[in-house]
């Protein structure tokens, strides 16, 4: 049993070095360019930016003309035409052109419904790339606290590795009893138990940011290096709101679906206004042993808006408005609630962190060297060392996810407010 702990921790170093030779590190920074860059779901949302597009080249269409060509009295089964009666012809050809005259402005507001939804799409797609920034960096944060927890647990393992070997020569000299050894023996196991499970929750943080930046299965995996965000925001609560609620660009897409539902609205107005029809008609005759006779047309056509004045659409883009203006209420809620909290927990964060910092880290460390070495010269129990090993890993862990914590804090001020991240090494 003793030989299988031991053997276990090469095992793991060298799948861990195996791993590490395919991973790819990134700092933040890097992480967040390719995410941009590479990220499926943004990819897609990219394509309402052409679709827009293709709206605007739609909406400056005017309607085509119509082109009807006609022929009549053609002798086909030799009847032949009798000028004294008229009968059976003459023969006669013609063509008609007729053209639509849109009236109400139609043209100019399908313009403008067709531009503010390509400005709405554009302010979407800023939307969802502070979504997608918020979340790299959250899981770029996850994967360097796992990181660190790793780090911790292997310290641990090294530790007991190291007690279990003195305390193996210890009871083969007759120093030690055995129950010792069997003691170290179990807390070596429990404690590789603690390494697999940090190295899983680590992996699986390093695959949800492999998804995130956009890396397909055979790429090559990524590794997040770095230290975690320490800089402090510098704005009052209510700066952070007047922020948020100047530059996030859901608040900016919100605004500008307004303006695209008052435009909605006379659209739909124009729609209701009839169009006029006007054409010209060209005609000729071929009368036998007579000259041929031309002669023009001309018409002019509108419909009698008894019935049918667009009077569902009309309404339609007045609830629509309506419905606008309520989600901009309901917006500006939640965002005054959302930087309300992200405060809140930097806050919270930033002094649960310096906390433990200057209280409890250093003494924490303090102790279990103190009893370690104790435990070592025979002065204190192996119970003793193992309840100053566990407080140590607790406070150490706490640190680390005090750390994490703080850090998040700050992204979801910046996403919050709608700030937009700056690259570096670290941050």
């Amino acid at each position: 049993m003793l030989f299988w702990m031991i053997s276990t921790v090469p095992c793991l170093a060298q799948g861990q070095a195996l791993e590490s030779g395919q991973l790819e590190p990134l700092v933040i920074g890097q992480a967040i360019a390719e995410a941009v860059a590479k990220n499926l779901e943004l990819f897609a949302e990219r394509y309402k930016i052409p679709i827009a597009d293709a709206q605007i080249v739609t909406a400056k269409l005017r309607p085509n003309p119509v082109v009807s060509l006609w022929g009549n009295y053609f002798d086909i089964l030799g009847t032949g035409f009798d000028p004294a009666t008229n009968a059976a012809g003459p023969t006669e050809a013609g063509a008609r052109v007729d053209l639509v005259l849109e009236r109400g402005g139609k043209r100019r507001e399908r313009i403008a419904v067709a531009e503010a939804s390509k400005t709405v799409s554009q302010l979407e797609l800023l939307n969802a790339t502070r979504t997608l920034i918020v979340g790299v960096q959250n899981a770029f944060v996850d994967a360097l606290q796992a990181k660190a927890d790793v780090a911790l647990a292997v310290e641990n393992l090294k530790t007991f590795e190291e007690i279990a070997r003195v305390n193996t020569s210890r009871v083969k000299s007759g120093d030690l009893a055995e129950v010792e050894l069997i003691r170290s023996q179990v807390a070596q196991l429990q404690f590789e138990n603690t390494v697999r499970q940090a190295e899983l929750r680590l992996q699986t943080a390093r695959a949800r940011l492999q998804l995130l930046v956009g890396r397909r299965r055979g790429d090559r995996l990524v590794d997040a290096i770095g230290e975690m965000r320490r800089d402090e925001t510098l704005l009052s609560l209510e700066a952070l709101r007047e922020r948020a609620f100047a530059q996030r660009p859901d608040v900016l897409a919100q605004r500008q679906d307004q303006a695209r539902s008052q435009a909605e609205l006379r659209l739909q107005l124009a729609q209701g206004k009839v169009d006029y029809t006007v054409g010209a008609a060209a005609n000729r005759q071929w009368v036998p042993s007579l000259n041929a006779g031309n002669s023009m047309r001309f018409f002019f056509s509108i419909p009698l808006p008894l019935y049918n004045r667009n009077q569902g659409e009309i309404a339609r883009a007045q609830q629509e408005r309506l419905q606008v203006e309520a989600r901009m209420h309901a917006l500006e809620t939640t965002i005054e609630n959302e930087v309300d909290i992200a405060y809140l927990q930097y806050q919270n964060a930033r002094t649960t962190l310096s906390r433990i910092e200057e209280t409890l880290l250093a003494k924490a460390k303090d102790v279990r060297q103190v009893t370690e070495y104790s435990y070592r010269r025979g002065e204190a129990t192996f119970l003793e060392f193992l309840d100053a090993q566990r407080a140590y890993n607790e406070t150490v862990q706490a640190h680390n996810e005090a750390q994490a914590d703080f850090s998040r804090s700050l992204y979801s001020v910046d996403a919050a407010t709608g700030t937009t991240p700056s690259g570096g090494s670290s941050r």
